[in-house]
């Protein structure tokens, strides 16, 4: 870390993480394939239900009371299982990119460990950041936009007033998108906070708040290549499947008529899903964990503190990421300097920092 001391323009951030990510490769793709796998594990006999005879609907299109039964079910039990899935896969990219930046070799078993002890901050953390972020927005949009619908409907409404109604409702929708984008940025380095500093769910939301500003430009820019990215993988990974599409209807299959096709469709979907997300969640965390140091860099005189610590200057703090993270036994007297560095607190500023 201590090459990255200062503060890092849009270039060096995004270099800077193509290089973790190429070095820790597998361990940032195997800590979040371990979780997902368990998704796409339970994906594929909960496909294959559909298949059981007395089950399927004999009519291509119609669901039967049993399918809806079990779709239902499925839900119940999918989403608590997803949630997990998502803190620990999240979570634990974040943790091992906080890691691997402060000079550690963390594993991927102690990872998904440390994510464990606080699962629970993490978990509320997540939902507390899609309530603010995303949920917020769409209901006070959904209250403007509702009265708007009905005076369009109404049998007395005039040419005129419809098109003015209906460009209301575009604007309030557009509005609305452009709400979540900018609170999504807002919060991007809460996660990181939440971990290096070990704050509350609450805490870390307006410690992103705090630590965002002047770098949320930045942070699109990377979520939007990163978007580009994820689109050019996604219809590559796609092309297999749209053949397989293509090739029943010559051998005489029709997904219509075949429950089979359609499970077997599915599972190579969600397959296809997987690696994409397997292969690119890692990308958006690295980034957050980077914007978050250099954000601190910049506002809080990190670097200055960091350079402090290592020369003996100031008193050992409370280590961040905890010892088992990597896979070794430590004592104090063998910690080294990068355990300790991520856990300060907010520091008043030399002008010089303050400056920058």
């Amino acid at each position: 870390m201590d090459n990255q001391l200062r503060p890092l323009n849009l270039g060096e951030i995004l270099d800077r993480t193509a290089q973790l990510y190429r070095r820790n490769f597998w361990l940032f793709v195997g800590t979040a394939a371990l979780p997902l796998l368990i998704v796409f594990a339970l994906a594929i006999p909960a496909g294959a239900i559909f298949v059981i005879p007395g089950i399927a609907s004999s009519r291509a299109g119609e669901l039967s009371p049993a399918e809806i039964g079990i779709i239902a079910l499925l839900v119940i039990v999918a989403l608590p299982i997803y949630l997990a899935v998502y803190v620990y896969s999240y979570a634990g990219i974040t943790q091992a990119t906080v890691s691997v930046h402060l000079g550690e070799k963390p594993t991927i078993r102690a990872t998904l460990k440390s994510v464990h002890t606080r699962f629970w901050t993490y978990l509320w953390y997540l939902l507390l950041q899609g309530i603010l972020a995303a949920f917020l927005p769409m209901v006070a949009a959904m209250v403007i936009i509702g009265p708007l619908i009905y005076f369009v409907s109404r049998p007395d409404a005039d040419l005129g007033a419809r098109f003015v109604l209906g460009f209301a409702m575009v604007l309030v929708g557009v509005v609305a998108f452009g709400v979540i984008i900018w609170l999504t940025l807002t919060f991007a380095l809460g996660m990181p906070a939440c971990i290096v500093e070990k704050k509350t769910a609450w805490d870390s939301i307006v410690r992103s708040w705090h630590l965002s500003q002047g770098t949320r430009g930045r942070i699109f820019v990377t979520n939007l290549l990163v978007a580009a990215l994820a689109f050019a993988i996604g219809m590559a990974l796609a092309v297999p499947l749209l053949i397989l599409v293509a090739v029943l209807p010559a051998a005489g299959i029709t997904i219509a008529n075949s429950s089979t096709v359609m499970v077997v469709t599915e599972i190579v979907r969600v397959g296809l899903d997987f690696i994409s997300k397997v292969l690119l969640a890692p990308i958006y965390m690295i980034a957050a964990v980077l914007f978050y140091y250099d954000q601190r860099i910049r506002k809080e005189g990190f670097d200055i503190e960091w350079m402090m610590q290592r020369a003996g200057l100031t008193p050992p703090q409370p280590q961040s990421v905890p010892a088992g993270i990597l896979g070794l036994a430590q004592t104090p007297s063998a910690a080294s300097p990068g355990d300790s560095a991520g856990g300060f607190g907010p520091v008043t500023p030399p002008d010089s920092v303050e400056e920058r």
